[in-house]
Parts: structure tokens; C-alpha cells; sequence
């Protein structure tokens, strides 16, 4: 497909699998994460940053533009969680959870729009969570700085539109991480049972639907937001 796409926290789970399944694609890759990454691969280009880092993502951004000549995707998917009740979450978290998930998102939304606005196209795709709707308790933070992200993504297709930019999310519901295997067995059971489809999402569930959002076919698909595993 030889489209440039630039996905956030490449380094392991769900943003390493993307990466490697667009590159498969045929598709050029530039993804980052705060870690370096052992990953190599000829249409693959890593940068080490934090995503809520200003002047890093500027330079990120600055970079692929000028290497590859354009960006045709974002793929917004670095972000931290923390499963605490309120009155337990550290100030130290709550701060990580919106410079990463928040503040990282709207960095490099703001960054590559500016470059697909003077290409006349691009696709945005952000990273919600079915927690929103189904307010989910024990995880109030981060999915307060989901809910940001959400209507960001809402608005921020509004004012892109005209670019020829569209803007949308997906939101996964229980996918099989790290931290989901952290959880207690009934809390996780409890938690499956409250989806329509009472089972964990596949990484190739989530790419349905980013794929969905990438097709040329969806130029007027945009301020969508598309949960997985439905709601009981």
C-alpha cells in the first residue's frame, strides 16, 4: 500500500503488533516508545521520547515529513492505566495517566494534522476504552483521561473535516495485556459479563476496526467512536 504510518508506544502489546502488521501491509512505519527498540525491520524507523514531550514530538514529526515526504496515518495508541479506586490513586498517577494518554494524543494530533492539512488528506485514529460507557468503577482516572481523549477526537474532526482529515476512535473492551492478567479471575469474569459478546477482544478485532477507519471507502466516516464487545 506504501502509505506512511506513524503509530505511538511501538516498544510491546498492541502498538508492537500494529506495527508489525502494517509493515507486513507493505506500509512504512515510524513508531516510538520511551524505550529503545530491538525491533528492525528495513520500512521501519523508531524514535526513543515520551510522547507528552513538546518539543520531542516536534522533532518526531519534523523528521518523518521530511524522510518520507508525508504521513498519511496516526495511529495514537501509547498510553498508561492504573486500576486504583479514587481515593487510592497517588497525585504521581493521576499526572502520568493524562501527559501520556491526554496530553501525548493531542501533541501528535496537532503535529501530523499540520502536515496532512497541506497534503489535503490523512487519518487519525485515537485509542478510547469501553470503561467509558460502562463507568467502570476502580478505574475512574483513566477513564477520565479517556473520556478527554473521546471528545478531543469528536471536536478535532469537526475542524479538521475540511483538510480532508478524518478523526475517530476505537475503544477495545477486555483485551489480553499485561495488566488484564494482573487481575483477579472473578473480577475479570465479572467484568466479561457485563459486554453483549462476554469474551476478551483479539488484537485482530481492533484492527478490523482501524482498518475500517483507514479505508479509502470511509473518507466520510469521521468523530466516530466504535466500542468492541458491545454493551448488555
Amino acid at each position: 500500500m506504501n502509505r506512511v504510518i506513524l503509530i505511538t508506544g511501538t516498544s510491546k502489546g498492541i502498538g508492537r503488533q500494529l506495527c508489525e502488521y502494517y509493515l507486513a501491509q507493505g506500509d512504512t512505519v515510524a513508531g516510538c516508545s520511551r524505550s529503545d527498540s530491538s525491533f528492525n525491520h528495513p520500512a521501519y524507523l523508531h524514535f526513543t521520547l515520551d510522547v507528552s514531550d513538546e518539543k520531542a514530538v516536534k522533532q518526531m514529526v519534523r523528521q518523518v515529513k521530511t524522510t518520507y515526504g508525508k504521513i498519511d496515518v496516526l495511529l495514537n495508541n501509547a498510553a498508561v492505566a492504573s486500576m486504583n479506586h479514587s481515593m487510592l490513586t497517588p497525585l504521581s498517577s493521576f499526572d502520568k495517566m493524562f501527559s501520556t494518554n491526554v496530553t501525548g494524543t493531542f501533541l501528535f494530533c496537532r503535529e501530523v494534522a499540520k502536515v496532512m492539512s497541506k497534503q489535503g488528506n490523512g487519518r487519525i485514529v485515537n485509542f478510547s476504552t469501553i470503561g467509558i460507557p460502562l463507568r467502570q468503577e476502580g478505574d475512574a482516572i483513566y477513564i477520565a483521561s479517556k473520556a478527554a481523549v473521546e471528545m478531543f477526537t469528536r471536536i478535532l474532526a469537526k475542524e479538521l473535516a475540511s483538510f480532508g482529515i478524518t478523526v475517530n476512535a476505537v475503544g477495545p473492551n477486555a483485551l489480553k495485556t499485561d495488566l488484564t492478567s494482573r487481575i483477579p479471575e472473578d473480577k475479570m469474569k465479572a467484568l466479561l459479563g457485563k459486554f453483549a459478546i462476554k469474551e476478551f477482544s483479539t488484537f485482530e478485532d481492533v484492527i478490523n476496526v482501524i482498518d475500517f477507519f483507514l479505508s479509502e471507502k470511509s473518507g466520510k466516516i469521521t468523530g466516530q467512536i466504535i466500542y468492541l464487545g458491545g454493551l448488555s
